[in-house]
């Protein structure tokens, strides 16, 4: 490769960071959530928080968060445009620089992608993640070590860093497998592998489960997920009938708060005076949660299926962009007043502080962009079915597809529906089927 094409392409993936980091940058601060402070308080404070990942935690302290917030968005913008280039150089190798910078340009005007690259928060990662197994399943006699090193790594980290990005790992995992056996037969230019895949989930697995351990002295892999699954079945309805049905004689010890709990999950895991935190939060009500959730399912198995499938169907189509976006004083103030002093004034500057972003004229184009990518997924799925093209064309489609799918189920029936769960990996399939549409009409940028 010469000097003057290392320069250009350099060239191309700085501009392309900066288009991700845009939204930030024009907030005049890294965007925030609610989940932002705990995130923060790990970096600088270490400890172990139920429901919040360190390993995120410990991807922003990497990158001195005391100092500055900056560096750790640069850094997870530019892993997003790495992989992206990457994913591009596999699945159309003769899209143009030109062309790739135009498609992250159209992302970014036409999705959510720029406003989680600069977000304090894992979400990013999701589709990183899925981006990186289907090269890793799907194409790994493309990738030499290093690249096939780089890939395990973003995959890994984005696995470990949210506890849906696991169980979408698994899935997808296990999708690339059962892909692999139905290759066998009939005739495909693309021969999917399980075992990096596998690999990537096993290691973030093992992860996961020794740095519980490091930290507690237990062996487990979530101690936050039975309180997430029983907010949505208090939400739906599910739990309000079985302690109807059972107390007092079942012993709960919710029984006694039966007839005043909360109508939401939302308002059941963060209003500060619910039975929930009463009882003691993520690790006081787990072995309870978890009584209630089986319980539940024996005597209501219909009631689970018609609850899960209908959550999962509204999660799969909610995507738009801006979801947490809001002023944080009441949660985030606290947590920089005490770990991030000096940046306070930034943070109270920022737009998004000062009721100042207004997704109401944004939100309209990144709806229309997903429900099309959505129906060009599935119209490029079935173009290559008729033509029996078992390439790209086919696998890809399926994989993000299910993907969405899969996001769904996780977030949707395993927790409870929120824009955000979805709007973080729509721009995924946009970028698939932009890739697409253009990738036999260009010629190769090397």
């Amino acid at each position: 490769m010469s000097r003057t094409t290392v320069l250009k392409n350099t060239a191309l993936i700085a501009a392309a960071t900066l288009l991700l980091l845009a939204p930030a940058l024009w907030n005049g601060f890294p965007l925030m959530f609610f989940d932002t402070g705990a995130f923060i308080e790990q970096a600088v404070k270490g400890g172990f928080v139920a429901e919040r990942s360190v390993f995120y935690a410990w991807f922003l302290a990497a990158f001195r968060p005391r100092f500055s917030l900056w560096p750790a968005m640069v850094a997870q913008s530019l892993i997003a445009v790495l992989v992206m280039v990457e994913f591009a150089r596999v699945v159309a190798p003769r899209v143009s620089p030109g062309r790739f910078f135009a498609i992250v340009l159209a992302l970014c005007i036409g999705t959510g992608l720029p406003w989680y690259a600069g977000q304090v928060l894992p979400d990013i990662l999701a589709p990183l993640m899925v981006l990186s197994l289907y090269l890793l399943g799907f194409h790994p006699d493309t990738l030499d070590w290093a690249r096939r090193a780089a890939i395990i790594a973003v995959a890994v980290l984005a696995a470990t860093s949210h506890a849906s990005h696991l169980g979408l790992a698994a899935g997808l995992a296990i999708v690339t497998a059962l892909a692999g056996i139905a290759g066998k037969f009939f005739p495909a230019s693309i021969r999917p592998r399980w075992q990096m895949p596998a690999l990537a989930f096993a290691l973030s697995l093992a992860l996961i489960v020794a740095s519980n351990f490091a930290r507690t002295g237990e062996v487990f892999v979530s101690r936050a997920g039975p309180a997430f699954v029983f907010g949505r079945l208090l939400q739906d309805g599910i739990v309000k009938r079985l302690l109807d049905d059972t107390c007092p004689g079942s012993g709960y010890r919710l029984c006694a708060h039966k007839d005043n709990l909360p109508r939401t999950a939302n308002d059941w895991l963060w209003s500060g005076d619910t039975p929930f935190w009463e009882l003691g939060a993520f690790e006081g009500t787990a072995e309870e949660s978890s009584r209630i959730i089986a319980e539940s399912l024996k005597r209501y198995p219909l009631m689970h299926l018609k609850t899960a499938t209908a959550a999962t169907a509204e999660q799969f189509f909610m995507f738009t962009t801006g979801d947490g976006i809001v002023p944080q004083h009441d949660i985030l103030a606290a947590i920089f007043q005490q770990f991030l002093p000096g940046q306070l004034p930034a943070y109270y500057a920022a737009r998004q502080q000062n009721r100042l972003i207004d997704f109401g004229w944004i939100n309209p184009p990144h709806l229309a962009a997903g429900a099309l990518s959505i129906t060009a997924l599935a119209a490029i799925l079935a173009a290559a079915a008729w033509r029996r093209r078992w390439d790209d064309r086919a696998f890809l489609p399926v994989f993000l597809l299910l993907a969405l799918l899969g996001n769904a189920f996780i977030c949707g029936a395993l927790s409870n529906p929120h824009d955000r769960y979805q709007s973080r990996l729509i721009w995924a399939a946009s970028f698939a089927v932009l890739l697409l549409a253009g990738s036999g009409r260009e010629k190769n940028a090397g």
